[in-house]
């Protein structure tokens, strides 16, 4: 799916530092320890978490209204990529200028969308399933360890503190799938793909309106109708909202759940501010479960 970077929350970018993240890999060489690049700041926290002190992680896109479908390199980032011991990017074409900077080259790399289990499930938002981010995890200890093995102990430790906190997570969501099996819900964009499958929830959005939606195109009418009917007739139990990429038609199917009174879930592609990727996914799956409560 291409997020059309038109239709980004304004009001997101309020209290935004910087829009992109210039990396400083040059200080990585300095201090002799490994540098890690990430593409967005979901994987450079991951990465970071991996890293601990034993390394140094930079993040291209921290701004939660940069759009990575559209980013495009500059020269210092370009530099910082080819530079990088080690680049952690998502992959499936979610941050594509990562692939297109380091095309022909011999890069030592992690793509999350390639280590996802299941390789049937072409959803590229991979951030929001625990069982790919624990095999990124393991990816990112294992090649650290090799370019560290002074410390390669540490960071396969930290991997796996932090996979076993990846267990609360999916903790909340299959109580909600036992609890609530086969809710159906509704989502502006299969944003919150991997999370609301583990919660067992029964995904109503037509198939005419996702795919207008991924393909950067109004749905036709008569689709829009359908899906606003989800809302007025209560046949979904929640409706799963994309902050970050709003336009008129969301907006309204947002007003008509409200008006139903349908529990709106709001969901998130970079970490909000001052939280890590456990925060934000048990956050995530905390708010699913009051939802559909």
């Amino acid at each position: 799916m291409r997020i059309r970077p038109a239709m980004r929350l304004a009001a997101i970018t309020l209290g935004a530092t910087t829009a992109l993240t210039l990396t400083a890999c040059a200080g990585s060489e300095d201090s002799g320890k490994p540098s890690v690049v990430a593409s967005t700041d979901v994987w450079g926290n991951i990465a970071e978490t991996i890293a601990g002190s034993d390394a140094e992680v930079e993040s291209l896109i921290s701004d939660p209204s940069a759009d990575p479908h559209s980013h495009e390199t500059s020269a210092v980032e370009s530099a910082d990529l080819s530079d990088a011991d080690l680049v952690v990017y998502n992959g499936g074409g979610y941050d594509e200028f990562v692939e297109k900077a380091l095309a022909g080259g011999d890069q030592r790399t992690v793509s999350a969308f390639d280590a996802r289990p299941d390789k049937n499930d072409e959803n590229e938002h991979v951030f929001y399933d625990t069982r790919t981010v624990a095999t990124v995890a393991d990816q990112i200890a294992r090649s650290l360890s090799e370019l560290d093995p002074e410390h390669a102990a540490d960071y396969t430790g930290r991997a796996t503190t932090f996979k076993d906190k990846l267990g609360g997570i999916d903790a909340i969501a299959k109580q909600v799938a036992t609890a609530h099996p086969r809710t159906p819900i509704l989502q502006t964009e299969p944003l919150a793909h991997y999370l609301l499958r583990t919660a067992g929830t029964d995904d109503r959005t037509p198939h005419d309106f996702q795919e207008a939606i991924e393909q950067e195109t109004d749905p036709a009418p008569a689709t829009v109708a359908a899906t606003r009917n989800l809302l007025t007739d209560k046949q979904v139990r929640a409706l799963v909202y994309n902050v970050q990429t709003q336009d008129k038609i969301t907006q309204d199917l947002r007003a008509v759940a409200e008006k139903a009174n349908i529990p709106v879930l709001e969901v998130t592609e970079t970490l909000p501010e001052g939280v890590d990727y456990i925060q934000w996914q048990t956050t995530n799956a905390q708010a699913l479960a009051a939802a559909l409560a």
